[in-house]
C-alpha cells in the first residue's frame, strides 16, 4: 500500500528528521538511508517499522542536522568531503545535461558531510531522538495507508459480490446441463438413423450417467462458497489479511478453472469468464492490502 510519513525531533542543538514512503509490494521490504555515523542504528529502525508495517516496500530516510537558531558546535563540517561531493555533483549534472546549479542543501545532505563531534559521537545517543521522529512518521504513514485501505476494501467487496452472483447463476444452470446433454445425445442418435435406441436403453443411460458424473461441479461450487465465507471472516478479523486474500484468490482461480473445463456448457462458460475477470481485479487489489 502506498503512503508517506514525516517526523522530526530537536534536542541539544540538533534536529533529526525522518521521512517514510511506501509503495505496493507483495512481500515486506524495508530500505533505510542513514548518515554514515548513524548506520549502526539501522537494525533498530527496521524493527520499529516491522512492528507496525507488515507489507509493502518502505523506504526510510533519516537526516541529522543543526537545529535552527541554536548553537551548532556539536556538529562540524567535513569541508574536504563537501568539496569532493560538489565537484562530482557538478560533473554528473553536466554529463546528464541537467539544468540548475548544485545547491548547498544537496551537498550538506550527502553522507558524511555533516558529522557529529566527539562529544556526541556515540550513535546510541541519537536513538531517542530518531525513535521519536520515526514514530511520528510511522503514525502519519499508517494513517494514510488506512485511508487507502478503506477504498480498497470497498472495491474488494464489490468484486466478491459480483463473483457470488456469477456462482449463483452457475449453480442454477448446472442441473440443466445433463438434461441438455441427454437431449442432444438422443437427437444425434436419431439423426444417425438409430431410432430404435430409446432413453431407457442401457447404452444411452450409461453415457448420460458418465457425462453427468464428469460434468458435476457441485464440489467446486461448495468450495467457492466456502472461500466467500473465508473472505467475510478475514475482513472482520482486524488482522493483517493481505496474504490470506492472495491465497483465497489462488484457490478461487483453481475452482473456477475446474468448473469451466468440466461444465461443457456455453451459458456456464459465459459466467465463468465474467467470474475470472472480477477475480483478476480482486487478485490485483489484494496484493495492495496489508
Amino acid at each position: 500500500m502506498t503512503g508517506y510519513g514525516w517526523g522530526e525531533c530537536s534536542r541539544n542543538g540538533l534536529k533529526v528528521t525522518v521521512e517514510l514512503s511506501s509503495v505496493n509490494r507483495k512481500q515486506s521490504e524495508v530500505f533505510v538511508n542513514l548518515p554514515r555515523e548513524l548506520e549502526v542504528l539501522e537494525a533498530q529502525i527496521r524493527d520499529e517499522l516491522n512492528q507496525r508495517i507488515a507489507r509493502g516496500r518502505v523506504t526510510a530516510r533519516v537526516s541529522l542536522h543543526a537545529a535552527e537558531g541554536r548553537d551548532s558546535a556539536r556538529m562540524h563540517l567535513n569541508q574536504k568531503l563537501a568539496k569532493s561531493y560538489a565537484t562530482e555533483f557538478t560533473r554528473l549534472a553536466k554529463e546528464l545535461k541537467l539544468a540548475g546549479p548544485v545547491s548547498l542543501d544537496m551537498v550538506l545532505r550527502a553522507p558524511g558531510v555533516l558529522q557529529a563531534s566527539e562529544e556526541m559521537a556515540d550513535a546510541e545517543d541519537f536513538w531517542p531522538m530518531i525513535r521519536k521522529a520515526l514514530q511520528q512518521a510511522i503514525d502519519m504513514l499508517v494513517a494514510m495507508r488506512v485511508r487507502e485501505g478503506s477504498h480498497l476494501f470497498k472495491d474488494l467487496r464489490t468484486r466478491i459480490a459480483a463473483m457470488r452472483q456469477a456462482v449463483a447463476k452457475i449453480q442454477k444452470l448446472a442441473p440443466k446441463v445433463q438434461i441438455s446433454y441427454r437431449d442432444q445425445l438422443l437427437t444425434r442418435i436419431r439423426s444417425a438413423g438409430l431410432d430404435k435406441l430409446e432413453l431407457d436403453d442401457d447404452r444411452v443411460l450409461k453415457e448420460v450417467i458418465f457425462f453427468a458424473d464428469r460434468s458435476d461441479v457441485s464440489e467446486e461450487l461448495i468450495r467457492l462458497q466456502s472461500h466467500f465465507h473465508q473472505f467475510d471472516a478475514c475482513v472482520q478479523s482486524g488482522d493483517s489479511i493481505g496474504r490470506a486474500l492472495d491465497f483465497l484468490a489462488q484457490e478461487m482461480n483453481r475452482e473456477i478453472n475446474t468448473i469451466g473445463s468440466k461444465a461443457n456448457d456455453s451459458a456456464i462458460a459465459h459466467h465463468v469468464v465474467a467470474f475470472k475477470a472480477d477475480l483478476e481485479r480482486f487478485r490485483e487489489q489484494a496484493q495492495n492490502v496489508e
